[in-house]
């Protein structure tokens, strides 16, 4: 059963399975990247479970960390459930838009459609930062622009050992 700590009237901060976790250190792997993960359709906790398997299982990635789980009201459009939000540090050797592409299938495998901006979903995964990389093209923007604003990758981040 996860731990939560509640932060206030709309957030609240939970504890589960694989959330926070650390790994080992991931050697033979070029890159370290943060990604942040997020979703609010359905039981999002228990796909964040199992996101965390499939990726173990993904010879392209190696799970390195990942942090404490944020529950939060959304942004942009507002009629709709809160999030479940975290963030997974990994390692990888594949370039920016190759690691773009694994995770928009990883996105569909897990049932994300892609309707509006700012829609509900069943899972987000958004490359925050690629190793000291900048990326700015029309697919990929990294670091993730307003980051450092989201309460929503803030919180999770900061609990990453």
């Amino acid at each position: 059963m996860p731990l939560c700590r509640v932060l206030d009237e709309r957030q609240s901060v939970y504890v589960d399975r694989h959330f926070p976790q650390t790994l080992s250190k991931a050697d033979g792997y070029r890159y370290r990247v943060i990604l942040g993960v997020g979703g609010n359709i359905g039981d999002t906790r228990r796909r964040m479970n199992h996101l965390w398997h499939y990726l173990g299982k993904l010879p392209q990635i190696c799970r390195i960390q990942s942090g404490v789980i944020l529950k939060n009201p959304p942004f942009g459009f507002h009629e709709q459930n809160d999030f479940d939000n975290t963030v997974i540090e990994i390692a990888t050797s594949l370039q920016p838009r190759a690691l773009l592409r694994l995770i928009w299938r990883i996105e569909k495998r897990f049932g994300r459609c892609r309707s509006f901006a700012n829609a509900p979903r069943t899972l987000d995964l958004d490359i925050l930062f690629f190793e000291n990389y900048k990326v700015r093209t029309k697919e990929l923007t990294i670091p993730h622009p307003h980051w450092s604003e989201r309460l929503s990758v803030t919180i999770p981040l900061e609990s990453l050992a």
